[in-house]
């Protein structure tokens, strides 16, 4: 091997390190129009059987089924936003007539009554909120950032939401859209296998996608029987809180369940706790228990297991590693990426023992 071998070769090493990094630099600058598209993917696979159904049943136009979907997308995202239309207004109202005198001696009694219940020493909640950072939100210099925040955030967000429904009625109307997009990366000989590959993980997610709309929905309807029976304030508007985070494996339940027993102390804060707002919490949280219990075992198999063809076990611990490696994001993009990874797995390299073994039922 010769020095221009040599020299040749580190000058290729080079332009391949930069090439990458050029890229990923690339991916970072865009990232926003890259979630967009992300958004655009899961809004087209939910409204793909519905598409299919009105071109099929209703012998609608493909145009015609696209956009009726889309309407139906963007009002179901309306309705959710009209609901919290009232209860904003409401909050806001309350705010305005709050006796601060009368708020901090509910505070106080409240605070001397659960330490006197669990014998535990008092805490000053006053001292705990100096020591934050809270404070700070209520510096009136800050008024003026938090309103040009909010007008440039609220822009941002109509610019996303054009996008992600432009984007998502040419995926919709043009199935083969995002397939021969992605095709340019296969090789030639190749590329049966991709489409193969890809229309089945299309199959797959649209089915799971759907299945995570309905178990929302399920939890919602659950949650919101619960909260009515007990009276907490707002209760459509916290049960629907509590569901979406559902979407969020594992830890997700547990951010819904502590939203609720706040807002379940905060609607009867002038109540005697021993008598009124701990039984009230326990058969709350009873509840809340029965329904995640409903939720692990009946709806969750039925949807993770069914929907994209994995046994529970391997879903588990697809979101624990997700989860460890990326996070919260990581937890919500697990089984959508797990299930992608088994579907290639299977297409090109099926003469492996092991990716036998774990895409057997695909």
């Amino acid at each position: 091997m010769n020095s221009k071998t040599i020299a040749y070769g580190i000058l290729r090493a080079v332009a391949i390190i930069i090439g990458v990094l050029g890229l990923l630099w690339f991916l970072y600058k865009i990232q926003s129009v890259l979630i967009y598209i992300a958004f655009a993917s899961v809004i087209s696979l939910m409204g793909r059987p519905l598409v299919l159904f009105l071109k099929k049943k209703l012998k609608f136009k493909n145009s015609l089924a696209v956009i009726t979907t889309l309407l139906i997308v963007i009002g179901l995202f309306l309705s959710i936003f009209m609901l919290f239309v009232p209860i904003i207004s409401e909050q806001g109202q309350l705010i305005g007539e709050i006796d601060i005198n009368k708020l901090g001696d509910d505070i106080n009694r409240f605070n001397q009554e659960v330490s006197a219940y669990f014998k535990i020493e008092k805490l000053n909640f006053v001292e705990l909120i100096k020591q934050t950072d809270l404070m700070q939100f209520f510096d009136l210099k800050a008024i003026p950032n938090v309103i040009n925040s909010f007008l440039s955030g609220f822009g941002a967000v109509l610019i996303g939401l054009f996008s992600v429904l432009f984007i998502s009625f040419f995926l919709l109307k043009d199935s083969l859209l995002l397939e021969n997009s992605l095709l340019v990366l296969a090789k030639k000989e190749d590329e049966n296998r991709f489409m193969r590959a890809f229309t089945k993980i299309k199959d797959l997610l649209s089915r799971y996608f759907v299945g995570l709309l309905l178990q929302v929905v399920i939890l919602f309807i659950l949650y919101t029987i619960l909260l009515l029976i007990f009276g907490v304030h707002n209760a459509i508007a916290v049960a629907l809180i509590a569901a979406i985070c559902n979407l969020i494996p594992y830890v997700g339940p547990l951010f819904g369940g502590i939203f609720m027993i706040i807002l379940a102390i905060t609607s009867n804060l002038g109540f005697d706790f021993q008598t009124v707002i701990l039984p009230k919490l326990t058969y709350i949280l009873i509840g809340y228990l029965i329904i995640q219990l409903i939720d692990n075992f009946l709806n969750q198999p039925l949807i993770f297991g069914n929907s994209v063809k994995s046994h529970p076990l391997e879903i588990f611990l697809a979101i624990l590693i997700f989860g460890l490696l990326f996070g919260i994001g990581g937890l919500i993009v697990a089984v959508p990426f797990y299930t992608a990874i088994k579907v290639i797995s299977k297409e090109f390299l099926s003469e492996y023992k092991i990716v036998k073994t774990l895409t057997k039922d695909l």
